[in-house]
């Protein structure tokens, strides 16, 4: 199958013969990352450049990575130091890139569909690397890819999606891209952190987290994001910690063999408990490895490549 896509925007529109693509591709790349020398020359004299609207590290730690053991060259743009603390608009600082050559813009900004306008804007590729609570879509295929890998297969799995749902653009991916896959995927935590849209997507929602664990393959941490709620969502973070934290008292409602994970950054003694992070249950340091190399897959797909071309 050929890659067709000219940018990455959301995992909603992508079909499960892409993200299959996608995952076997990575799954090819991935051992370039653990040699001595991490270094391809498969997007050599390719440029790509990062433009971070939010804070990030390993998101865009991972993108930068990535390109760079394809042999990409890259550019990382901080709006703090840029052109667009004067005023320029985002449309303009893309076609500026562009006209320098940028073959390929990775984007992350806090208003929701920003990717989808410069990706209407620009003949270089775009790929999502968040928008406001929308979408964050290479990080649902990273977790894809880590559960695909360790239980084998992600159809008839139960995935338990816990903490701040409604603010999550990890949830939302997640969810449409795990149901795309054939997973059954319930979200659990406080009724003001539900997105009153859950039916529609197709999840159970639940504010006892104690049912979402029950017989869990995977549980998902999320982050309570404090800077996009507004106040009296919950009593306090104690009280959040309380009721709706992961700790291995709760992990146990789980499967024993289930996968801990967290996109992070995680708070330690929060929305879980720190001997949890640091468990023989948790992948959440192999995700991270993982995102690498499902970027890695993302570029090489985007800029051209064939599956049967990979350079080993």
């Amino acid at each position: 199958m050929r890659f067709n896509r000219k940018d990455i925007l959301g995992i909603r529109e992508m079909g499960s013969d892409e993200i299959e693509l996608i995952l076997d591709t990575a799954r090819s790349l991935r051992d370039i990352i653990t040699r001595t020398i991490k270094k391809v020359p498969t997007l050599r004299g390719r440029t790509v450049v990062t433009l971070f609207y939010e804070p990030s590290t390993r998101t865009r730690t991972s993108f930068e990575l990535a390109a760079k053991y394809m042999s990409a060259d890259t550019v990382n743009i901080s709006t703090s130091t840029s052109s667009v603390r004067k005023g320029e608009t985002l449309k303009d600082t893309a076609r500026t890139l562009e006209a320098m050559g940028a073959e390929m813009v990775i984007i992350r900004h806090p208003v929701a569909g920003a990717p989808h306008f410069l990706a209407r804007n620009l003949r270089a590729s775009v790929v999502n690397a968040g928008d406001g609570m929308h979408e964050h879509p290479t990080q649902a295929l990273l977790d894809l890819f880590t559960i695909r890998e360790k239980k084998k297969r992600l159809k008839g799995l139960k995935i338990a999606i816990v903490g701040d749902i409604l603010h999550s653009r990890v949830a939302r991916s997640n969810i449409w891209g795990l149901r795309k896959m054939g997973a059954e995927v319930v979200v659990s935590g406080p009724s003001t952190l539900l997105p009153p849209e859950s039916a529609t997507l197709g999840v159970k929602a639940t504010h006892r987290v104690e049912e979402a664990l029950e017989g869990a393959d995977v549980v998902m941490v999320l982050r309570l994001q404090l800077e996009r709620q507004r106040k009296g969502l919950f009593p306090t973070v104690r009280e959040y910690t309380r009721y709706w934290g992961i700790n291995r008292e709760r992990l146990r409602l789980a499967r024993d063999d289930a996968l801990l994970m967290h996109p992070g950054p995680f708070n330690r003694g929060v929305e879980v408990s720190s001997d949890l992070v640091d468990g023989n249950q948790s992948v959440i340091n192999k995700q991270v490895t993982n995102g690498v190399a499902v970027r890695m897959a993302l570029l090489f797909l985007l800029l051209g490549g064939k599956p049967d071309e990979i350079s080993r």
